[in-house]
């Protein structure tokens, strides 16, 4: 949110005349809502119709500013000192004027002036100084608080409750809640009617993540006038706020902020600033459909306002959700050829341009991309399993392996890591095998990055069959092809021991792996213990009665030797 949905702007003075009264009465509402196009047509008019008045020049100018018109809030609050120099308010105005083109030396001289010609009794420009050091983007909270304490002094009947709203505001800026709750209440008290003082507090108790508290002050607000816009924004924060603090409540949250948002919207003037908003919410609420929608029409608008970035960002972020890829990619590159200031770049921009880029086909610039997503935000890595499974299905298994190492090491503490952990060797494996296979003399660093992979799952799940079978798998191929030292036997009887002793209800699970270490310790005790190489071939073949290793190796081990040959006499 902007400082101006935050601060209310300056107080005005009531005027004689009761018609004229009236009239700025009715902006004065219309601006307090936020309906500034309103407010302007009618300021508009009364300059026409009072031209010698100072007021209508100042609340006119006070709006331009509001809606960042600086330049026209400049000529009006010149016009407003030419029409009516001896009153104070459009030497604020532009003074405030200054200190949004950032020169507060000017500044300074305006509010001087206004001094000046007020009386040394009025507390009104000391009002309106003060509330202008923080109307702007950068508050002056040291230059703003002796003017709104000197306006409090002069108002010494407590007339005025925008006394102290504006010191709420003061204090509500820099998140001291307790002293801008004091504030507001005394505001409240003056005139209980006063919706912007109930709409702050239930932004504070928002920020406060007192949500039931907010929600009933807000409401209170909305029962009291049901076209007030301001409080359906702030009720609308806060629900998009409570849904994403409470997985409970995500979904119907979600509906409550964009109901109350588009309420808002429908009372006030639909400002750019604020259908931006409105896409930000859907983001949130996972309407993506809308939000393409939304931010198509608003990136027809304002293409050189620096905020702008967020449209091609939400663009690119919401044609991806609705799987229209190719547009996703479009948007996204555009989003980064816009950037100037990368620390604006953030761990999602990566994370969308990447997986547009995966789905485009471009696999490597995909993982660059995604890689500086985890990099940012570890929470991001979910989306490198999804680059490494997409690799492993396409039977890529050198690159897949890669980037599941890189998946672990991102974040090796979460939920997939084991899984990640197991993929990454299997790659690693079948790597090397294929590799062996084509006659390509793979380097055995493959195979020690796989062995790593599952001995790291062995240490948290010391059941998990398949680490024990590939373990085995792996040390074969790093066995001597000439003079076998039997590498695999170690892990081969961890597994055959786990199965059948430890836990004998996983067998079922593995027949394959255990057949296979069978067979593979049948054939290493059939040199130094016959009966033990008989008793693994056996359970093999009661597994598997065809498998033809096991069936050899038993014959071999069952035939009668052969008899010695009888010489002659």
């Amino acid at each position: 949110m902007t400082k101006k949905a935050i601060t209310l702007g300056l107080g005005l003075v009531v005027m004689g005349s009761a018609s004229f009264a009236q009239s700025l009465n009715d902006a004065k509402k219309a601006i307090d809502a936020e309906q500034y196009q309103k407010a302007t047509t009618m300021l508009k008019a009364l300059v026409k119709s009072q031209a010698s008045k100072g007021e209508n020049y100042f609340n006119l100018g006070d709006v331009y500013l509001r809606m960042d018109y600086v330049d026209s809030a400049r000529a009006v609050f010149t016009q407003g000192v030419a029409a009516d120099p001896k009153n104070s308010l459009n030497y604020i105005g532009l003074g405030e004027a200054d200190l949004f083109s950032n020169n507060p030396t000017s500044a300074n001289t305006n509010f001087a002036k206004a001094v000046e010609v007020s009386s040394k009794k009025d507390y009104i420009p000391q009002l309106y100084i003060g509330k202008a050091y923080i109307a702007t983007d950068k508050p002056d909270f040291t230059s703003a608080l002796p003017y709104l304490q000197k306006a409090d002094e002069l108002d010494k009947d407590d007339k005025d409750a925008e006394t102290f709203v504006a010191l709420g505001d003061y204090y509500a800026l820099q998140k001291k809640n307790s002293e801008a709750l004091q504030s507001y209440m005394r505001a409240l008290n003056i005139n209980g009617a006063l919706l912007r003082a109930k709409v702050q507090i239930g932004r504070m108790y928002t920020e406060s993540r007192a949500f039931p508290e907010a929600e009933a002050e807000l409401n209170s607000a909305i029962a009291a006038d049901a076209n007030y816009g301001p409080a359906y924004r702030e009720i609308a924060e806060l629900y998009m706020q409570w849904a994403n603090q409470v997985a409970t409540e995500q979904a119907a949250k979600s509906a409550l902020a964009l109901t109350n948002y588009k309420k808002y919207l429908d009372l006030t003037d639909q400002s750019y600033e604020s259908k931006l908003r409105y896409a930000q919410f859907l983001f949130y609420a996972k309407d993506f459909q809308t939000l393409e929608q939304v931010t198509s029409e608003l990136a027809t608008t304002n293409v050189n306002d620096p905020k702008s970035l967020v449209v091609s960002r939400l663009r690119g972020y919401s044609a991806y959700e609705n799987k229209n890829y190719p547009k996703s990619l479009e948007y996204m590159n555009d989003f980064f050829a816009k950037v100037k200031d990368t620390s604006r770049i953030v761990a999602s921009d990566y994370l969308y341009l990447g997986r547009a880029l995966m789905q485009n086909g471009n696999d490597s610039l995909a993982l660059t991309n995604i890689v500086k997503a985890v990099e940012k935000d570890s929470t991001n890595a979910e989306a490198l399993e999804e680059v490494a499974m997409s690799l492993f299905k396409a039977k890529n298994y050198a690159k897949a392996g890669d980037v599941f190492a890189i998946a672990v090491k991102s974040n090796p503490n979460g939920k997939n890591t084991l899984t990640n952990s197991y993929y990454l060797g299997v790659a690693k494996y079948y790597d090397y095998a294929l590799k062996d296979r084509d006659g390509k003399h793979p380097d055995k660093k493959i195979l020690v990055d796989a062995d790593s992979a599952f001995s790291s799952i062995i240490k948290f799940k010391n059941d998990f069959a398949l680490a024990y079978a590939y373990r085995a798998r792996i040390a074969k191929y790093a066995d001597d092809a000439t003079n076998p030292k039997w590498l695999a036997v170690p892990y081969y009887d961890q597994l055959i021991q786990l199965v059948t002793v430890t836990k004998p209800e996983l067998a079922a699970s593995v027949p394959k792996e255990l057949v296979e270490a069978y067979v593979y310790t049948g054939s290493y005790y059939a040199q130094t213990d016959k009966e033990k190489a008989k008793e693994y071939l056996t359970k093999a073949l009661a597994i598997d009665p065809q498998n033809s290793g096991a069936q050899e190796r038993l014959k071999q081990l069952t035939a009668p030797a052969p008899k010695s040959p009888v010489k002659k006499k």
